[in-house]
């Protein structure tokens, strides 16, 4: 029966910590540009999504979707669905449009995380996995560039 518990523990991604109490990983994917951002809540794998928001399912203006006030918000709602579904500790991923876009991430990025924190989510490590490119590839826009 032991052996048995185990196996669906390790299967759900559930570890033990030090005081006995039992905790369950998942991935908080964030992906922030200028006009928006999107928080992603999944499981260790990548697999099972368990929450997904962004800034503007929570405005209603085109313009203060990629805001932070907007992405905190959308972070705040991914966490408590995500703690209502029993995880207790993220990793995050933090990533920008990258490749000939930018490279940096938006304004909301860091509200984002900074609602998770606070939300009760144990936070394990905060990575940037934006794809940066190691050779040169072709711009949109042809030979002349974009006609204004």
């Amino acid at each position: 029966m032991r052996k048995d518990a185990e196996n669906i523990e390790k299967r759900q991604n559930v570890k033990r910590s030090r005081g006995g109490r039992r905790e369950r990983w998942g991935v908080a994917n964030i992906f922030s540009t200028s006009n928006n951002t999107m928080v992603h809540i999944t499981d260790l794998t990548g697999a099972e999504t368990i929450a997904r928001y962004s800034g503007g399912m929570m405005t209603d203006r085109d313009r203060e979707q990629g805001r932070p006030f907007p992405a905190m918000q959308a972070a705040k709602k991914a966490a408590e669905e995500a703690l209502s579904k029993g995880l207790t500790s993220v990793h995050i991923l933090v990533r920008a449009r990258g490749g000939h876009h930018d490279k940096s991430p938006g304004p909301g990025a860091q509200a984002a995380i900074r609602a998770l924190a606070r939300s009760g989510l144990r936070i394990g490590m905060i990575e940037d996995v934006t794809p940066i490119p190691h050779d040169v590839t072709r711009r949109k826009g042809g030979r002349r560039g974009r006609r204004v």
